[in-house]
Order: C-alpha cells, then structure tokens, then sequence
C-alpha cells in the first residue's frame, strides 16, 4: 500500500522498515504501528474510537445486506475494484468488500483500525491508514467506488468531510454516502439536550447510562416508541444495542441532514445519475414514520456517479 500513499506536502514515501516510518521527500516522518500507518492522533473522536474497539458487531450474513442497502452496490459488482471506505470503524464493511474480490483501504481517525486490522487480517488485499478523511493521503480520482456509512456527520464540517472523500473518486466511479437524518425540532431539541450530558460524560459512565438504553431497547412496546424520543438501539443482539447507543451518544460531534441538503452536495461535486437509496427496513408504519422524519438514528442515503 505504501506506493499508493501520497504526502499532504506533494510526492510519496519511502518505508524505513527498521525505524517504523514513512518519510516523505521533505523528511517528514509518519509513524508506522502495527503495520498501520498513524498519519493523526484520535483526539476528539477517542471515546467514538472505544465502542469498536471494545464490543463484538460483526455479523456476516446482516452486514452484507447493510453493506449493499446502504451504499446501493451489489457485492457481485466489487470484484477487482479499487473500494475506500472512509471511516471504516472496525471493518465489517471493509470485510464485506474485500471477500468480495475488491482491493480495499479502509481509513478511520481513531484507534478503531487496529481491530479492523485482525476482523481482515485473512484478507492480503484490505489493508488500513489512520488518518483524517478531510486530508486523505491519496492522488484525486484513485478509486473506483467510495462509501462512508455513518462517518462524516462526526466531524466539525460534514460538507468539508464530504467533499474531500468526493475528491477520491475517479471519473465514471460511484460515491454512496449515508448521514443522519434531520428529524422534526422536537425531536431534535431533546436529543441535543441528552448529548449536552452524555459528551461530558467519561467513558465508563456513558457505557452504564448507554447499558441502561440497551435494556429498553430489549423491552417490546418501549423499543417501538420510546425510542423515537430518546434514541437507544432496538437490534436484537444485546452488545449491538450497546454499541449502536454508545455510538449516538459519544462523539462530541454530531450533525443531521435532508435529502435535499445531501443531493445538492452531490450535484455540486459533478456527479451525476443520483439515487435516493430506501431505507433497509419495510413495513408500512416504518415508510411512513421514515417519511415524515419521525425515526430518530434513521438516514439520508444517496449515492452517485462521478461526471
């Protein structure tokens, strides 16, 4: 991978295997741990790191159907693609894509790429950067499909997360992207109070107050309703739940957008042939709450061709 890396002040790198680093042309030196290359520290997003690192939620057979629902890509389409998937957590999606047949780098800027490390470590063409996806350290164009599920809405400025992945794509290459959706002001209003709380929390009280969440989310009837007020996950495996609430709950950062908002992106970086991807789950009462802006945790999907 290293021949694919570029510097953010121009040229490549050359590996000094004995010393660990890569350096650059102007002696710059970046750090290579564990076989990964540290291009940033985790900084604000360390406690958003901890949830993959710590649970379990990899499931293969689900992760598939995620994989395809969100980013609109069949996996018979990745064999021999050039994929990045811009904050890849803990790789399940890096995983899905890489069995696939697709050649994969999957960046995140927290400590989460280690365990992505070994859930791929079967997988000789998946390979992994920590790094900021705002300052990607790759030529423009140089891949042929780009994902980011759940990612950029994390950061200071979606926008400027958003395009700086766009720049990745090559012409003719397909970008999906999937943000939290803006539900309705009251539902807005309370979660902004509840995280006003929970970033100020350390990470042991967030997971026992996160803990809590998962319980109800086990509880019929209160994981159908309660839920849309105060945001805790309904998955029926119990660490998921608790990785999904922690996940809402942790970083400092958290933006929520339309459809509209996220098309216009789209547009504005020359893609073309947009789709507006439905949600995974159906059923008549769901379509209509997701239509309204009702679900709290739901998205806005879309996914498009490079011009």
């Amino acid at each position: 991978m290293v021949e694919s890396l570029r510097s953010p002040r121009g040229g490549g790198f050359q590996y000094d295997r004995a010393r660990g680093v890569l350096r650059d042309e102007g002696g710059a030196e970046i750090p290579v741990i564990g076989g990964i290359p540290r291009f940033v520290r985790s900084e604000h997003l360390e406690s958003f790191g901890r949830q993959w690192t710590t649970y379990d939620v990899a499931h293969d057979e689900e992760d598939r159907a995620t994989f395809q629902a969100k980013t609109g890509v069949s996996l018979d389409e990745l064999k021999g693609l050039k994929v990045l998937d811009a904050g890849c957590g803990g790789g399940r999606y890096c995983k899905i894509a890489g069995e696939a047949g697709a050649s994969v780098v999957g960046v995140d800027h927290t400590q989460a790429v280690d365990k992505a490390q070994i859930l791929c470590g079967h997988l000789p063409d998946v390979s992994f950067v920590q790094g900021d996806l705002k300052r990607l350290p790759f030529e423009p164009g140089s891949f042929d499909f780009v994902f980011s599920i759940g990612v950029m809405h994390h950061d200071a400025d979606t926008r400027k997360v958003f395009d700086a992945v766009a720049n990745m794509v090559r012409p003719g290459g397909r970008y999906s992207a999937w943000l939290y959706r803006r539900n309705q002001w009251w539902q807005e209003r309370i979660n902004d109070a509840l995280r006003a709380r929970s970033t100020k929390m350390n990470p042991e009280q967030l997971e026992r107050y996160c803990r809590l969440g998962a319980t109800l989310g086990g509880i019929p009837i209160l994981k159908q309703t309660l839920n849309k007020v105060i945001n805790f996950s309904a998955h029926p495996d119990p660490e998921n739940r608790l990785c999904d609430t922690f996940d809402w709950y942790a970083p400092q950062y958290q933006y929520h957008h339309t459809v509209e908002e996220l098309c216009d992106w789209f547009g504005d970086a020359s893609f073309e042939n947009l789709r507006v991807l439905p949600p995974e789950k159906s059923g008549r009462f769901y379509r209509w709450a997701y239509e309204r802006n009702l679900l709290v945790g739901s998205g806005v999907n879309v996914t498009g061709v490079r011009g």
